[in-house]
């Protein structure tokens, strides 16, 4: 199968091992945030502050309580173990896509004074980047790969929509929007050559 085509990582126990690993990465943080009376937390995004700003690295590593983090825990590992389909490398690049834009989006649109953390929109992003990446790369498998996220997990995109208090929707929607955005990138990224060919 193409690389650019893949459905699945083609060393899944490497694949699998890597979000295990960053998984226990948020489980050890939360740990070490319960231990020092979640001063962590406010190390998240506020919006329009300058001091906000670094909030944006920070905040998807925090989550505010087991509960926050165990309800990210599954689809952050499912997500994560798809979007490492493509390798390591393309797994960062998208992943950090999502992250910088979901942050600067949160900073941009959420309310004075509050602080935003939480894996949730990388999550949403690498739903609609696995949900629409088929589209950009013109593959069958990837596409069919979609219909079934969709029908298990697509009903977690209405939290793009406000209403839920104290859930941080703006974060949802930009990530959301910035997984759209790194499907295009990825396609549309031209291939490294491999040498100069004379003819």
């Amino acid at each position: 199968m193409a690389t650019a085509a893949r459905v699945f990582p083609a060393q899944p126990l490497k694949a699998l091992g890597t979000i295990l690993s960053l998984t226990a990465l948020l489980w050890v943080v939360e740990f070490y945030d319960q231990l020092t009376g979640e001063r962590l937390d406010q190390d998240g995004i506020v919006p329009r502050s300058l001091d906000g700003l670094d909030g944006i690295v920070w905040a998807p590593l925090l989550h505010s309580g087991w509960a926050h983090l165990i309800a990210n825990t599954l689809p952050f590992l499912v997500f994560g173990f798809l979007v490492l389909a493509n390798g390591v490398a393309r797994f960062v690049l998208v992943t950090a896509v999502i992250w910088v834009i979901a942050g600067l989006g949160v900073w941009l649109t959420a309310p004075a004074g509050s602080v935003t953390i939480g894996m949730s929109g990388v999550i949403f992003g690498w739903l609609t980047y696995l949900l629409v990446r088929g589209f950009f790369a013109r593959s069958g498998m990837q596409i069919m790969l979609a219909l079934v996220v969709f029908f298990l997990w697509g009903g977690i995109l209405l939290g793009v929509l406000p209403g839920q208090e104290g859930v941080s929707w703006q974060g949802h929607l930009s990530g959301a929007l910035a997984g759209v955005f790194a499907a295009w990138l990825v396609a549309h990224r031209r291939p490294a050559t491999t040498g100069t060919v004379v003819g």
